[in-house]
């Protein structure tokens, strides 16, 4: 598994395909870069380059003590592009990585071609940050196997468990292997709890695209939509699915977001 020191961190990545323009997906909480397996093989086979990375705190990249901020996971994103020599940037986050994708849009702009912000937030609100406290509280009784099953849950709609059951198992099986601490997770946690950009995105000039499940509990879509309000230019779209629109519709979640980047 390829991986470079990037500020202090040794960071885990994957990269595959053979484009000139490249797209960088950054994934949520407690999430490895092998979760965007759905979305490599298909970008890649549109033509482009793509990035995967491991987190700070989760996966194959280091785990220093927390609280981590979104900000300081930007920098370790855009710390691995440039390790890399990479430019001709598409920038996708899901979930946590769509606030981390905003704070290196805000810091980093010039670098990039465009940014697709998916089932994300510019500021928790109340809903999710009691739904945070919860996970914090289940991580401490508890453990992080427990905590993860918890979220899982949220990032699929009813549906999924019962048309998808292999699927759903497979998801279920691989929460055992995770190579995350309790630490590793809160650590994470605390980055959520805290993002806020509402006051910074307004300046953002990047081609923007704002994507939401049209059944997210997670993040729910009104969520999502004043993120869309707060960027000026940005597109809105929702595809078929919960949250993890993305595991649980992959072929509609890819074709929605290559469209926007291939207009880009």
């Amino acid at each position: 598994m390829p991986s470079v020191t990037v500020n202090r961190l040794e960071m885990a990545y994957l990269l595959d395909g053979g484009g000139t323009e490249t797209i960088v997906l950054i994934n949520g909480i407690a999430d490895e870069k092998e979760s965007f397996a759905f979305q490599v093989e298909a970008f890649a086979a549109a033509g482009y380059r793509v990035l995967c990375l491991d987190n700070r705190g989760v996966g194959g990249t280091g785990k220093p003590d927390g609280p981590y901020t979104t900000r300081q996971m930007a920098e370790d994103a855009k710390g691995l592009v440039d390790a890399l020599g990479i430019d001709d940037v598409h920038l996708v986050g899901f979930s946590m990585g769509g606030m981390i994708a905003q704070e290196y849009a805000c810091a980093f702009g010039d670098g990039l071609r465009s940014v697709s912000l998916v089932a994300s937030y510019a500021a928790p609100g109340p809903f999710c940050a009691k739904l945070f406290d919860m996970w914090a509280e289940i991580t401490r009784a508890s453990g992080v196997e427990t905590v993860v099953r918890e979220v899982l849950l949220w990032c699929f709609t009813p549906a999924f468990y019962e048309d998808q059951r292999a699927l759903a198992h497979e998801f279920d099986d691989g929460i055992a292997g995770i190579r995350l601490t309790a630490a590793g997770f809160l650590a994470q946690l605390a980055a959520i709890q805290r993002h806020d950009t509402t006051e910074r995105l307004g300046a953002l000039g990047l081609p923007t695209l704002v994507l939401a499940g049209e059944a997210d509990m997670l993040i729910p879509p009104i969520q999502s939509r004043r993120l869309h309000a707060a960027i000026p230019g940005a597109e809105w779209v929702t595809v078929q699915g919960g949250h993890a629109a993305l595991w649980e519709f992959p072929e509609t979640f890819n074709a929605a977001v290559l469209d926007f980047i291939g207009r880009h």
